[in-house]
């Protein structure tokens, strides 16, 4: 069957929108990449640019087992994520760093955005368990081994790495762009406004099994290293106290929860 991709897409009214993806380094915000937002959804790239302004600390020097107070964790993207107008929105509870995490993320989107055409979709990615590896920069991975935890074929954080071809809205049946699974990496989905949002308790365990296992290069005590992979989350990570504490607080808010 021939596909008009032309007219479909004249029909649903699309067309890209440049927005910086949220990003930080060193404490302050930069724009990074474009992303592929449709014509016609405002709330959407509204977050993205509020993501992208809102303030995020990763000069740690230690950081307790539990966080009692909002400057511990983003708690500015955090709210803004949760007060999110757009009527549909989904959480999804990832912790199998091996598991099809990423490709169901952009199947929901894609179909969401294309097929049923709800141009404001936002995805949140609430990450734990090993999926919370993916999170930390290959700086970290390097250092500590992390790929020991990742097990399977992860020797490196490949999920990093961009692998879709630049894509205009066009190329959505293009599996090489990042509407298909070229586009399974975080800044591919970052890039079409997905949130992943890091656990605090998860970096926290991480740790624990760092020092159980003897890899602490630099012999610092479990509050300085947990505060070290603080520091080094991916660029646009949504730092919070608790995934599973959070979720809720998600739920409440309208998201719809998928596992």
């Amino acid at each position: 069957m021939t596909v008009d991709t032309g007219r479909r897409n004249a029909l649903l009214g699309f067309s890209s929108v440049a927005l910086g993806v949220a990003a930080l380094a060193s404490g302050s915000a930069r724009a990074e990449a474009g992303s592929v937002v449709p014509q016609g959804a405002h709330a959407l790239p509204d977050l993205m640019e509020r993501l992208h302004k809102a303030p995020r600390r990763r000069d740690f020097k230690t950081v307790p087992m539990i966080l009692d107070h909002p400057d511990q964790w983003d708690d500015t993207s955090l709210k803004e994520v949760i007060a999110y107008r757009g009527a549909r929105k989904q959480v999804w509870d990832n912790t199998d760093i091996g598991s099809p995490w990423m490709d169901l993320m952009r199947n929901s989107l894609n179909a969401q955005v294309f097929s049923f055409g709800h141009r404001d979709f936002l995805i949140v990615s609430a990450t734990h368990g090993s999926a919370h590896l993916a999170l930390f920069d290959q700086g970290m991975w390097d250092k500590y081994r992390l790929a020991e935890m990742a097990g399977g074929d992860f020797k490196t954080n490949t999920l990093v790495i961009r692998k879709a071809v630049p894509s205009e809205l066009s190329d959505f049946e293009n599996p090489k762009s990042v509407f298909g699974p070229a586009g399974n990496t975080i800044p591919a989905l970052q890039s079409r406004g997905v949130v992943f949002m890091a656990c605090h308790n998860a970096i926290w365990e991480v740790t624990g099994k760092l020092l159980a296992k003897g890899v602490n290069p630099d012999r610092l005590p479990h509050e300085a290293i947990a505060a070290e992979l603080t520091n080094h989350l991916v660029d646009g990570v949504v730092l919070t106290p608790g995934i599973v504490a959070t979720i809720p607080e998600l739920q409440l808010a309208g998201f719809h929860y998928a596992k």
